[in-house]
């Protein structure tokens, strides 16, 4: 027997920003299969302003507990508080115990996920992952929407965040950034996972100073811990960059980024927030696979080496030379901007 029709969800969301953006594909569907359910969603603190962009999501929940911590009673206490808002269905993303513990606190009836650490008597609807069929982790979000049983990937929406031209300005005169004249160029030298994720400084560099005498504007994203690789790249452009590391909340790294013409970016959160803003992209990958979790817009070029060695999916090189991406010039990296 099929359960009734739920009109309001909870989704418990990813630990990663860029595992928030390919989250959309699910909501997208959820709304699809349930026209009028409501969306909520339970998250850290830092993939919450990615949902501001997303219209299928009316509202999202902090769970305020570092990367990491167990923090039962808190836990239990943000359970409890969640049961009067009588939710019919959880759908949980990652697959920890600890992902769970806030829904059965919550005494939701319907707790979807795929069978993970220790949770099999916390779930009700419990999946089994076959990562074989279900190879890229979008596809394995989208699928807790659809039945139990599956032979084949599931369709997968494209994601895309909406910035609103109101905040668009609003941010631009926050920076003091006039009208933008000629192209723009966002740099995302970033990535929280590890080096193994980030191309060299002076690649960035190289491609910078190209772009400058091209006459393109060359904005640098990323957080407070990029801070330093950006200055170092901003250093070997004579300044011609302009920084914005560090100095920006995620809103507004979103909102500026919105307006570029064309993003070069790691493996990182940034590159799938720049894919789901539809800008043209060229995605940079050393360690990790773009088949697990490939930027999903037609725009990106995705550029890897495909050593021996790669992917290794480490946070640093295991061999000590992260050939897979010094040896990614960035004279390749030009053509494909200039492709696309």
């Amino acid at each position: 027997m099929n359960s009734p029709s739920p009109n309001k969800i909870l989704v418990v969301g990813p630990n990663w920003v860029g595992d928030m953006v390919m989250a959309q594909s699910l909501f997208m569907v959820l709304l699809q299969d349930n026209p009028g359910v409501r969306i909520d969603v339970l998250a850290p603190a830092w993939t919450l302003p990615v949902l501001d962009y997303m219209p299928e999501v009316c509202k999202g929940i902090e769970i305020p507990l570092k990367r990491g911590e167990l923090g039962i009673g808190t836990r239990y206490r943000l359970g409890k508080s969640l049961a009067g808002e009588a939710y019919d269905q959880v759908i949980l993303l990652p697959n920890s115990l600890k992902s769970v513990l806030i829904p059965f606190f919550a005494g939701i009836p319907r707790r979807t996920g795929f069978l993970g650490e220790q949770r099999w008597g916390l779930l009700t609807d419990v999946r089994r992952l076959d990562k074989r069929i279900l190879r890229q982790t979008v596809q394995r979000f989208v699928a807790l929407a659809g039945p139990v049983k599956y032979s084949a990937p599931p369709d997968c929406p494209v994601p895309r965040l909406i910035v609103a031209n109101d905040e668009i300005r609003r941010t631009m005169d926050g920076f003091s950034i006039d009208d933008v004249q000629g192209k723009v160029l966002v740099l995302c030298p970033g990535a929280e996972y590890g080096p193994a994720k980030r191309w060299p400084v002076r690649h960035y560099a190289f491609l910078a100073n190209d772009r400058v005498r091209h006459g393109w504007k060359v904005w640098l994203l990323g957080s407070p811990n990029d801070q330093e690789v950006c200055q170092l790249i901003n250093e070997e452009t004579g300044g011609h960059c302009r920084n914005y590391a560090g100095k920006t909340s995620l809103s507004e790294a979103i909102t500026l980024m919105s307006v570029a013409d064309a993003v070069v970016s790691n493996d990182s959160g940034l590159m799938h927030i720049a894919a789901a803003l539809d800008r043209n992209l060229v995605a940079l990958y050393g360690s990790s696979d773009p088949g697990f979790t490939p930027p999903m817009t037609p725009k990106a070029r995705i550029l890897q080496l495909g050593l021996d060695c790669s992917p290794c999916f480490k946070r640093e090189c295991p061999l000590g030379h992260l050939r897979c991406l010094t040896e990614l010039l960035p004279e390749k990296v030009i053509s494909a901007l200039e492709a696309i």
